[in-house]
């Protein structure tokens, strides 16, 4: 199964007390760092939250909210219409607990706070050592590779059975959202639809349409994505974004504060910019940001490195060499007002020596004064 993630495979897998969970599995979901409880048979229970209806004395028929986003910067795929009062039925499901160490796995649905670990085939209802309680417990967890490969562990799979997809539930006092006392529908079918549709990648897929880079210069030929740029060149960098949603590509447009950024790197990066959406089209949004070149020649990238929860990776890098000024693209020296006292000193200097030579030519030397012997006089 790993193989099959790395090579880009989608996974969903459904647990069930039930049915305890192979030990490959186990080893599988360890390595992955979701953690199952050591007891195979153990199921999630809750006596503020559960269906009145059917474990009325069990307890064990969770009642969950729909989930929010893990952040207000992150699109919640699964929220339904958004006007709440659902209710997601989680019966006789198995609990996860999640390692600290994978920055890859995101609970997609936790358990309430009231909720924990019961081993129904002990006598005791001591919790004193249950293996996770409240929102320690992951009812339903995913994972996305870096290849952008999707792996959904679901708790309960009863309720992915169609019994539960249109059942009428009643909620206990505990829990929030939905009316007390009074009978609705589950929203399972709608959230099974959204879960499903999120591993198998018929939402939440993003792809680069075109990229392109070029001169921001008034120059005769401006050659998009040309290959090399000199120093302290003026560019303008534009990358198109569409996402994929159920059936069709639409224009990717990222959660409200969260926005998509541009790196020029070489080593570590010169310049991390934001883009901006200037332009949409039927199935993509053009993003684009205009910089100047650092005054650094090499070999450097134009990256665009978009990770986020729920959505694939975007990972583009495009290389260009940054050359020095040539010869004949340095600016002349009476440009450069600095230099203006270097030039008053050269010409200083060269009008002093032709008026010295001038005067050494053309002056009449002084006559000699010889004395009657034929000597010269001092």
């Amino acid at each position: 199964m790993l193989d099959f993630i790395n090579a880009g495979g989608n996974i969903l897998l459904t647990l069930s007390p039930s049915n305890p969970t192979p030990t490959a599995i186990v080893s599988l979901l360890l390595e992955l760092d979701i953690h199952l409880p050591a007891d195979r048979s153990s199921i999630v229970i809750d006596h503020f939250n559960h269906d009145t209806i059917s474990a009325g004395e069990k307890h064990d028929v969770v009642l969950v909210p729909r989930p929010d986003a893990i952040r207000p910067d992150v699109k919640n795929f699964f929220r339904g219409d958004g006007k709440g009062g659902e209710a997601i039925a989680f019966p006789r499901g198995v609990g996860q607990s999640l390692g600290n160490t994978s920055p890859l796995l995101t609970p997609l649905l936790r358990a309430p706070r009231s909720a924990y670990v019961y081993n129904a085939q002990e006598d005791t209802d001591s919790t004193e050592d249950a293996f996770a309680a409240g929102q320690q417990l992951s009812l339903i967890t995913t994972m996305q590779a870096r290849n952008s490969a999707r792996f959904t562990v679901v708790g309960s799979a009863e309720m992915l059975e169609d019994a539960w997809f249109d059942a009428k539930v009643k909620r206990s006092a505990g829990m929030t959202g939905a009316p007390v006392g009074k009978e609705l529908k589950t929203s399972n079918q709608a959230f099974a639809t959204e879960v499903t549709g999120w591993t198998f990648k018929e939402i939440g897929v993003l792809k680069t349409v075109n990229i392109e880079h070029h001169l921001n210069e008034a120059v005769s030929q401006n050659i998009s994505n040309p290959k090399i740029y000199r120093v302290k060149n003026d560019v303008t960098y534009s990358i198109e974004l569409s996402e994929y949603s159920w059936d069709k590509w639409v224009p990717f447009t990222p959660p409200a504060g969260d926005f998509v950024q541009l790196e020029f790197s070489m080593l570590s990066p010169f310049h991390r910019l934001p883009l901006k959406a200037v332009k949409t089209t039927s199935t993509g949004t053009v993003y684009t940001t205009s910089f100047k070149l650092p005054d650094q020649h090499g070999i450097f990238n134009f990256k665009v490195n978009y990770k986020r929860p729920f959505y694939t990776n975007v990972e583009e890098k495009n290389t260009v060499t940054v050359r020095h000024f040539a010869h004949d693209e340095w600016p002349r020296s009476w440009v450069i007002t600095g230099a203006w006292p270097w030039i008053a000193g050269i010409g200083a200097t060269v009008t002093g020596w032709v008026a010295f030579v001038a005067l050494w030519l053309w002056s009449k030397p002084v006559p000699l004064k010889l004395s009657k012997s034929g000597k010269k006089l001092q």
